[in-house]
């Protein structure tokens, strides 16, 4: 018996999951979802009554994000050793306990560091959630379980800033997150009545852990406060380095480590890596339109906030429904790498024809690419994660639900950062000002400059719209090559 025909009969099929598993695990993914793209609808409201602004009121939603790419890979790896439920459920109190905090926080520094609490709470959900479907389902039902969990995703996404936004006004900022709390509390209840299950091996890697996530948090917070501080800053060179240095080590460590918390042969499995890759291009795509479009739309159309984000449900909606479909196509036989090649070229080719925006056709001009966008986006929130988890065996599947997460998340906060710095960047070269060129990225416009300013802002746009459509390119071709011949039975880990 060859080693993965070993894997795959040794792990025990499924038992029959309970009837709360998938309503627990999708609300949570909601949940974390709206976290994400939600927020920073409170964040006027927020900075007035705490009396903060600039970098300290951004931590709100960026050390969310950074505390939940972080923390994915260890909550996974854990929850493979300690067990999947019992994450879940530990992840939902403290995410639940974030917001909390937030709630009756006196402060911005409370209000950071409990963001990044349930940053922490979120990984967990998230990667545990996944672990969770992986130990539950099979087959198709399996492929069905993480479609619907990418539709969850996106209702999420999609849903966040409105909803937040509705809760803002009608319960203030700190009744919008009392309301989060109840929620989780709510699904921290549910999880406990899930089926519990674990990898076959015991022990955790704690100074992998400690590794991983301290090079992370150098890595992202260099790329996070470089905009500010400037890339050149001895602050941002010394934390990057000292990333880059301490991401070595927690390789060396993961070589010699009997438990890793990322074993290097799921680094070495080329179909898992292609599949992976797949999910962080269309998340490169999708991150920097949905956050930084609204602002050009306004600026350049001057559509009001409600009728700018009404515009962005061509980037969003298709994300509510192509999930299900595309998993619908791979379980009547249609190849799942076709699917996935169709939507990384959606993606790219959406992106690319975004070079060419301009305020004289900013909605006709925007329609078919974002619809373009969101539909590659929807197609590999469907399948690309089952296809993944496919090609591990049983015992480390919450460690590669957290990979997959990380990898998500990460992407999502270097996109944010990048696309941010890049506009700026350019910007700046244009109108000779550092200072103006970040008022001008933010909408603030004057009238006496307008017209200059409009077509220096419009410009800076097409060259990092260039940029984002030809990192997707290379990463479409990346992924074709890793799966074209690869992927299609598990693989030890």
């Amino acid at each position: 018996m060859d080693a993965v025909t070993e894997a795959m009969t040794s792990s025990p099929s499924p038992q029959r999951p309970s009837p709360l598993t998938l309503p627990v695990v999708m609300t949570g993914v909601v949940l974390v979802a709206m976290s994400i793209s939600g927020t920073a609808v409170a964040l006027p409201s927020m900075g007035r009554e705490l009396d903060a602004s600039g970098s300290a009121l951004n931590w709100v939603v960026a050390g969310y994000n950074l505390a939940f790419a972080a923390m994915t890979l260890v909550a996974g790896s854990t929850a493979d050793r300690v067990g999947r439920r019992k994450t879940f459920v530990a992840s939902a109190v403290v995410f639940s306990s974030g917001f909390l905090v937030t709630a009756v926080s006196p402060s911005v520094l409370f209000t950071d560091v409990s963001r990044i609490v349930s940053g922490a709470g979120g990984a967990g959900i998230m990667a545990a959630g996944g672990a969770v479907l992986a130990a539950s389902y099979e087959g198709t039902s399996r492929n069905r379980a993480f479609a619907l969990m990418g539709t969850m995703a996106g209702v999420g996404i999609a849903v966040g800033p409105t909803l937040s936004g509705l809760l803002v006004s009608a319960t203030g900022w700190r009744g919008s997150f009392v309301v989060f709390t109840a929620l989780g509390m709510l699904i921290t209840v549910g999880a406990t009545r899930m089926h519990e299950s674990r990898a076959a091996t015991a022990g955790a890697d704690w100074a992998g852990s400690f590794l991983f996530v301290t090079a992370l948090c150098l890595l992202m917070f260099a790329l996070l406060e470089a905009p500010s501080l400037g890339w050149t800053d001895g602050a941002v060179v010394a934390t990057a380095i000292a990333g880059v240095v301490v991401l070595a080590v927690f390789g060396a460590v993961q070589r010699r480590s009997s438990r890793p918390v990322l074993a290097p042969a799921l680094l070495t499995n080329r179909g898992f890596i292609g599949w992976s890759l797949a999910t962080l291009t269309t998340s490169v795509g999708f991150l920097g339109l949905l956050v930084f479009l609204p602002t050009y739309l306004q600026v350049a159309a001057r559509l009001t906030p409600a009728v700018a984000g009404a515009a962005m449900l061509l980037l969003t909606a298709p994300v509510l429904v192509t999930p299900l479909a595309a998993v619908a196509l791979v379980n009547k036989g249609v190849p799942a790498h076709r699917l996935i090649v169709l939507a990384l070229v959606m993606v790219t080719f959406g992106n690319l024809c975004l070079v060419t925006l301009s305020p004289d056709n900013t909605i006709l001009g925007t329609t078919g690419p974002l619809l373009a966008v969101g539909t590659g986006m929807g197609i590999s929130f469907g399948i690309a994660d089952g296809q993944a988890m496919r090609l591990v065996p049983a015992e480390s599947v919450g460690m590669a639900a957290g990979f997959l997460n990380t990898l998500r998340g990460t992407a999502e906060a270097m996109v944010i950062a990048a696309f941010g710095a890049a506009l700026v960047g350019f910007l700046g070269n244009r109108l000779g000002s550092d200072q103006r060129a970040a008022s001008v990225s933010a909408g603030q416009l004057s009238d006496t400059h307008r017209h200059v300013e409009l077509t220096a802002l419009t410009w800076s746009w097409r060259m990092t719209q260039l940029g984002i459509g030809l990192l997707c390119l290379l990463l479409t071709v990346t992924v074709v090559v890793l799966i074209r011949h690869h992927g299609q039975r598990r693989q030890d880990v």
